[in-house]
Order: structure tokens, then C-alpha cells, then sequence
């Protein structure tokens, strides 16, 4: 293993220049072995010390759908309408809505504490901090799936067939995960700064859950709401899961082209963004 240069030394400072000017997915491929090590640390270590170990991945999906079933399903008395896509059993199109925004929830949730709880690595060496959105960001993207296997199990049980454009589910959570890792950069940096985020982050993905259309169906709300629930990315990504798991029909391809763009845009700004103020969280922390 080459050895790596004093954080304070001129070779790390012109690396730390050079590297820069790099691609958000640069550091992904010059270090893809540390964050594919990181990311079997990230998942594996979550369920360390629990009885069912890696069995709570599948166990805690079943149990938050059965708490958001039990409450809007049974006690709001909550329903799809037909002409909304409410040809499915209400706890399979709540469950779809869940999946994309707990991945994005806990991205968004974990990214402001990324670098502040890794101090070591700032002080002591000269290590590639970027690559620590990716590990979190792939540990979501495993439970993802992992909530997506229940789904499929779920519809097989409750309505005894899949659509095949289901196999389409990963080409919606692209874009939503290049947002994600855009928006994990700037919270990670920004977090070294303002150890408030930490505390705002939680509010904020609880409000993108309400304020989407995971819950309620945005056909039955006034057109004013509509406009905001839409301002929600989620929202987008939400309705095109379902399009594809749910209706079996095709995404919207020239939206998803959009939204893949964006999401890149955005990645490509979070990474910048995080590489311009690195220099400081030595100063902060």
C-alpha cells in the first residue's frame, strides 16, 4: 500500500488541488475497493449485537409498513382512489412510496454528521473524504432493495402476479440516488460548520414524507396543494415507481432523462462544493 502524504505537506496540498477539479464518480473509481470495504462495514455493522443480525433488514420494513397501514389504512380509514391507480391492495402503493423515501430519508439524515463523526480522518491523514457519502449512499441503496424483495413477496401474496417493467425500479432510483449524493456532499460539508443541520435534517425528511404523494394521492387535493406537492422531488419519483411496479406501464422517458440530468447536475455541485470548503473542517474540528 503507497503511503500517503502528511496533511500538512505540499504534495497533499497540490493532491488536495488537483482532485478538485475531478467528476463527482472520479473518486468512486480510484477508490472503489475502500468504499466497497466501507459499504459492507456500513450495512454489516448497523445490525452488530442484534439477535436476528442482518434478518432485522428484512424484519423492519414489514414492521414500519404495518405501522403506516394500521394507521392510515385502518384508523384515518384511508383509500386510493380507482381513477389514481387504486386497483392495488392500499398497503402495496403505500409501501412503493416508502421505499423511495426511505432512501432518500436516510442519505439525507446521515450526511451532516458523515465528516464531523470521522474527525480522524481530517486531522491524521490525508484521507479522500468524498468517498464518505458513497458507502452511506450504497447502505441505502441495499436496504432499498432489500424493501423492494418485500414488495415483490407482498404483491405475489395479496395479488398473485408481477409486471415486467417492475425490472425498471432501478433506472427510477438512478436519478434519485445522484440526487442523493449531491445533496449528502453539501449537507456533509455544511454540517462541519453548522452542527445544527443534524437536528433540522430529521424535520425536514419527516415533511417530504407528508408534503408527497407517498401517502395521499395528489389528484384528490386543490390545486394549490398540488403545486406544492409537486415542488417535492419526491413526488416525481414516487409516481414513476408506481407507474412502472404498480400499472406496468413505461415510465415517463423524456421526465426520467430530465431528472437524470438534474440529478447529475446536482451530484456535480455537491462535490464541488464539498471539495472548495474541505480545507476548513481541519480549522473546525
Amino acid at each position: 500500500m503507497s503511503s500517503v502524504p502528511p496533511l500538512g505537506s505540499s504534495n497533499a496540498t497540490v493532491l488536495q488541488i488537483s482532485r478538485r477539479w475531478e467528476g463527482p464518480f472520479a473518486t468512486l473509481l480510484r477508490n472503489k475497493s475502500l468504499i466497497w470495504e466501507m459499504s459492507k462495514r456500513e450495512v454489516l455493522g448497523r445490525y452488530r449485537g442484534a439477535s436476528f443480525g442482518l434478518a432485522w433488514s428484512v424484519i423492519s420494513p414489514f414492521l414500519m409498513l404495518g405501522v403506516y397501514a394500521f394507521a392510515f389504512g385502518t384508523v384515518m380509514k384511508s383509500r386510493w382512489p380507482h381513477q389514481a391507480g387504486g386497483d392495488h391492495p392500499y398497503a402495496v402503493i403505500l409501501f412503493v412510496g416508502l421505499i423511495m423515501h426511505g432512501f432518500l430519508a436516510e442519505c439525507l439524515t446521515r450526511a451532516p454528521t458523515l465528516v464531523v463523526d470521522n474527525p480522524n480522518y481530517v486531522k491524521r491523514v490525508v484521507f479522500p473524504l468524498d468517498v464518505l457519502p458513497w458507502p452511506m449512499m450504497f447502505s441505502a441503496l441495499f436496504h432499498a432493495l432489500i424493501n423492494a424483495v418485500v414488495l415483490v413477496i407482498m404483491m405475489l401474496v395479496l395479488e398473485h402476479h408481477l409486471h415486467p417493467t417492475l425490472l425498471l425500479l432501478p433506472l427510477i432510483l438512478l436519478p434519485l440516488s445522484l440526487l442523493a449524493m449531491g445533496l449528502s456532499w453539501i449537507l456533509a460539508s455544511a454540517g462541519v460548520y453548522l452542527r445544527d443541520i443534524s437536528q433540522i435534517m430529521p424535520v425536514v425528511v419527516t415533511a417530504m414524507l407528508f408534503l408527497s404523494s407517498a401517502i395521499i394521492p395528489i389528484s384528490i387535493l386543490s390545486p394549490k396543494l398540488q403545486m406544492l406537492f409537486h415542488l417535492n422531488p419526491l413526488t416525481f419519483f414516487i409516481d414513476e415507481a408506481r407507474i412502472v411496479v404498480l400499472m406496468g406501464e413505461w415510465p415517463n422517458w423524456v421526465a426520467l432523462a430530465l431528472a437524470t440530468a438534474g440529478g447529475w447536475l446536482v451530484a456535480w455541485l455537491g462535490h464541488a462544493w464539498f471539495m472548495a470548503t474541505q480545507r476548513g473542517f481541519a480549522d473546525v474540528l
